[in-house]
């Protein structure tokens, strides 16, 4: 595609691969902010989420989707789903891989999805500073053999190696058009959103294995403090499957659910540029990840993909 200097740019572009491969790392990284929550728990992205950079000469909407994995439960579904979805709506598809790990099962299946497409198809090869270099080429050669890539570009999204240079191979791809988007805003997702992520990653941080994927966070009530106009105050609700799970979160004397706080208030005062008092419940609700009503209602809705 040939670039036209004195035309804008904009585009959609889907970011996908396996879990933990480094989605919510680049995004983070290009917007500049943290906006996509991360964790070396897969899984960790549920909806998607739309980050937006705005240059001179063009601005990209990036959609990072939940990592597509074999769905186990309701939720499970909902997120493969929205991962496929995103294929038929982009102007640019950017599959991540972890250079780490190599070629896998769930890499294969997502080279089935992407089968018949006409959307461009980045590979972008993430975490090559983890790796020598010389193994860097027997990767790209195997990815070669398996579809005809627009670009296969490698990057460290944690390091910021490449990143640039990604960026501007996929401003060439880019059809020209509108700015979609004002230039200061970097999603399009609601603060309430923003801030149910951000507890949800640290309680993601803090506890193991049985209760990453049995918790979703629901924010009750965010309004500005009527004595201090320089408060904002958020009550938020940490929903768990199992009355044990409830135990573990809120911790020996209340201790890990203050450090859940302590941590995630830090983030949700960066987020809104001020002060913010957090209260925080939890509270059980039985196997929610397998019932649709519970799903809506904690803010997974299917009808909006």
């Amino acid at each position: 595609m040939q670039e036209n200097n004195n035309s804008y740019k904009s585009g959609f572009i889907s970011i996908i691969g396996r879990p933990n491969v480094g989605k919510s790392t680049f995004l983070n990284r290009v917007i500049g902010q943290k906006i996509a929550i991360m964790s070396d728990k897969p899984q960790t992205t549920r909806n998607k989420i739309q980050g937006v950079l705005t240059r001179d000469q063009s601005q990209m909407i990036f959609i990072d989707t939940p990592g597509i994995h074999k769905p186990k439960h309701k939720l499970g579904e909902f997120m493969i789903k929205v991962s496929k979805n995103t294929l038929r709506e982009v102007d640019l598809i950017m599959f991540m891989v972890n250079a780490e790990q190599g070629l896998g099962k769930g890499d294969e299946f997502i080279l089935e999805l992407l089968e018949g497409t006409k959307t461009p198809v980045f590979l972008v090869v993430n975490k090559i500073d983890q790796i020598h270099p010389d193994e860097l080429v027997n990767i790209i050669e195997t990815y070669k053999g398996k579809f005809p890539f627009a670009e296969i570009i490698p990057i460290s999204a944690l390091q910021g190696n490449n990143v640039d240079n990604l960026l501007v191979a996929i401003e060439k791809y880019l059809p020209e058009g509108p700015q979609y988007y004002p230039a200061d805003q970097v999603t399009d997702h609601p603060e309430r959103f923003i801030i149910s992520e951000l507890i949800r990653e640290k309680v993601l941080h803090l506890t193991r294995e049985e209760i990453p994927h049995s918790i979703a966070v629901v924010i009750d009530k965010i309004k500005r403090d009527e004595e201090n106009e320089h408060m904002i105050r958020v009550q938020a609700t940490i929903m768990v499957e199992r009355d044990s799970q409830k135990g573990i979160v809120i911790g020996k004397r209340g201790a890990l659910l203050k450090e859940v706080g302590t941590l995630a208030r830090k983030d949700i005062e960066m987020l809104l540029g001020s002060k913010v008092y957090l209260e925080l419940w939890v509270k059980v609700q039985k196997d929610w990840r397998n019932k649709s009503t519970h799903l809506r209602d904690f803010g997974y809705r299917e009808d909006e993909y």
